[in-house]
């Protein structure tokens, strides 16, 4: 994956970030760091990564003025389909040897495991 990524100009910690604002829209930074399995300054550098690139921006979060939410910009989302197509022949070539309905159910399960019904992944 970090191969299909380089070109983009983008690492896949990027990508992690990157899909769950897709996924969950603006994110507090704090909770990116722990659906990434980041730390606070990890995911700090990240976001800054991105907002310099232009992919996202730092908001400020209505009724706390102190709290600041991460959301793509259309340029973030862009370059987050441009990975997707990028990544398709990988993802091919990692269950060309499942059986017919498998990939669909190592998906399912995937998702299941990382975000159980409980909430708690």
């Amino acid at each position: 994956m970090t191969e299909a990524l380089r070109p983009l100009g983008i690492e896949l910690r990027h990508f992690a970030v990157l899909i769950e604002l897709v996924n969950h829209g603006p994110t507090m930074q704090r909770d990116l760091a722990t659906a990434t399995g980041s730390d606070k300054a990890g995911i700090m550098r990240v976001v800054d990564d991105l907002e310099r690139r232009g992919l996202a921006v730092r908001k400020a979060v209505p009724g706390d003025r102190r709290a600041l939410a991460v959301e793509i910009t259309p340029q973030g989302r862009e370059l987050f389909d441009a990975a997707h197509v990028a990544a398709e022949p990988l993802a091919e070539r990692l269950v060309a040897e499942l059986g017919p309905g498998e990939p669909e159910q190592l998906t399912d399960l995937l998702t299941r495991f990382a975000h159980p019904a409980g909430g708690e992944a």
